[in-house]
């Protein structure tokens, strides 16, 4: 049975929410899976991604392809990473300890690109509103300002239209 690690649609028309699922691949993109293994929400900036690593690295083990959405996802998440360092290990090529600690290295880097992303666009996001703010400011003050001189060329006419009676 050819399997695939695939995303699986769910959420409302317009506001997409995914399942991380092992299914057959003769089954339907929505239908019958074999194990969920994470979810993924394109919703929010940056995505939200909640993914079992050791299950995805299972099932890249037992032959499983990832199409090409999932393998970016599994990517990302650092699953084939996982699954290549495991690979070095039946090889011989280094221990368990060597690869645990380069994928822990790998995560600790990534959570820092990450977190730099977060601040960033937190940080664009004031900056934003700040220049809102200021140009909301200049509108205001612009107001005001074309409010007073006509305020005061009323009280000017009608002091000379006083002056003019006298």
């Amino acid at each position: 049975m050819p399997v695939k690690i695939r995303l699986q649609r769910h959420g409302k028309k317009g506001k997409p929410f995914y399942w991380v699922v092992a299914a057959d691949s003769r089954a339907k993109r929505d239908g019958r899976f074999l194990e969920k293994i994470g979810t993924y929400n394109p919703n929010t900036n940056p995505a939200t991604i909640d993914l079992n690593v050791d299950k995805a690295v299972a099932w890249l083990q037992n032959g499983a392809q990832p199409t090409d959405t999932a393998r970016a996802i599994l990517s990302y998440k650092g699953a084939l990473l996982k699954n290549h360092l495991a690979g070095g290990v039946r090889k011989g090529a280094l221990t368990q300890e060597q690869a645990d600690a380069k994928f822990t290295a790998w995560l600790e880097e990534k959570a820092g690109k990450v977190a730099g992303k977060t601040e960033g666009l937190a940080k664009a996001q004031e900056e934003a509103k700040a220049k809102a703010l200021e140009a909301e400011k200049a509108v205001n003050e612009a107001r005001i300002a074309a409010n007073a001189p006509a305020t005061d060329s009323e009280d000017a006419a009608a002091e000379n239209g006083a002056d003019s009676e006298e």
